[in-house]
Formats: C-alpha cells, structure tokens, sequence
C-alpha cells in the first residue's frame, strides 16, 4: 500500500471523526434545559394522618327542618318536573321505572304496592320499619346510591340545598293530609320524664331569680 492510499484512509477517518464530534455538539446546543432560574410552582403534598389519606374538613349538613322552613314548593314543582320521567305523583298514579310518590312522606319504604323493588332498597327498609322521614328524604336526594347501597335508582342526586329542600316541599303537598314539617332549630337532647330523679352527681336546680324559697316539708306522720 503506497503513502497515498494510506493518506487517503486516515484523512476519511479523521473526516468522520469531525462530523461525529461536530453533530453531538450541534445536538447538545439544540436540545439542551437548563434549570429555570425560579421554579413555576411548587407542589405541596398533604401529610395524610394516623389510619389512612389526607384528612379533609367535612361541610357540616344543614338540618332538613331549617331548609324547609324557607322553601318553596312551587319551585319544586318545577324541579320535580325532571323526576316525572321516571315517577308518577298523583293519587293512584301508576309505577314507571320508579313508584307512585303520591303521600310519599312517612310512607314505609320499598313498600309501595305492585312496584318491585331492588333487593338494596329492601334491605335499607328493614321490613318496612324504615319510613321516608324528611331526613331520609333528604339524605336519599342528595346522592341516592349512597345513601341506599345497592339501590337501582339511577339519578345522580340533588347537590343544592335549596334545591332538594324545595322538592321535598312539593311531595309533602301530594297527599290528602299533608305530613307536619319539623320544628327548625329544635334541641335533639332527650328532656327527662316527668317525675324522674336527677341523675347521681348533677348540680341541684337554682330557683329562678325573684322566687321565693320553698318551704320546707312537712314531717310525714
């Protein structure tokens, strides 16, 4: 091999080298990131507790008896006009995909006759003991599936207070004798009998201001 051959073959090579060497450079300039200077935002993540995820604070419901108080049936007439595809309302009306809901307040669950019953709904009525109380009626709109496990009620549920408490307004005025409403604000404490002692430990009950004192009983004879 003479000196022009082997010229030849280390100039290609150093050639190929060169552009080897040349385009990872170009590709490094192109394709480079360099860390911003400030980050965007950061992500903070929650500690979750003892016993599971994050805790989050939970919206305390506002009591049935409040949001009836301030309700207004014919506003739910309006939105019960959506339920009418799958309910019926007035006095012996026919089942649809759901019962009749005429005097559906304090009526027995799953108990309406000729309507079958999904076996979830069944179980949720313990036999017919459970009764669609206002409270039940309010908890049962808002997201049916859960409140009743197993229900085939496919409607998603009344998110809005208002909204629910204004339709359960209107299917209390679907009955001959319309069920009374709750007392709002009324004390869920259970009073004492009448008669019965204080319990052992409890502070004596003062008179009230300007009374006089009681008089002390007489000896038993």
């Amino acid at each position: 091999m003479d000196s022009n051959e082997v010229n030849k073959l280390l100039g290609g090579f150093l050639g190929t080298c060169f552009v080897v060497f040349s385009v990872g450079i170009v590709s490094d300039a192109l394709f480079a990131s360099p860390a911003p200077e400030k980050p965007g935002f950061a992500i903070e993540a929650q500690e979750p507790t003892e016993g599971g995820g994050a805790a989050a604070p939970a919206a305390e419901a506002k009591p049935i008896a409040d949001l009836l108080a301030t309700a207004n049936a014919e506003a739910g007439a309006a939105i019960f006009k959506k339920c009418q595809a799958c309910h019926s309302g007035e006095k012996g009306g026919p089942n649809k995909v759901g019962p009749d809901l005429w005097d559906i307040v304090d009526r027995p669950v799953a108990e309406h006759e000729g309507f079958a019953y999904s076996a979830g709904m069944k179980d949720f009525s313990k036999g017919g003991a459970e009764k669609w109380t206002y409270d039940n009626l309010n908890h049962f709109i808002t997201s049916p599936k859960k409140f009743v496990k197993g229900t085939a009620m496919g409607f998603a549920g009344l998110p809005k207070d208002e909204d629910r408490a204004n339709v359960i307004a209107y299917l209390r005025t679907l009955s001959d004798n319309p069920k009374p409403l709750p007392q709002p604000g009324a004390s869920a404490e259970a009073k004492p009998a009448e008669g019965a002692k204080p319990a052992e430990g409890a502070a004596p009950v003062k008179p009230a201001e300007g009374a006089a004192p009681a008089k002390p009983a007489a000896p038993a004879q």
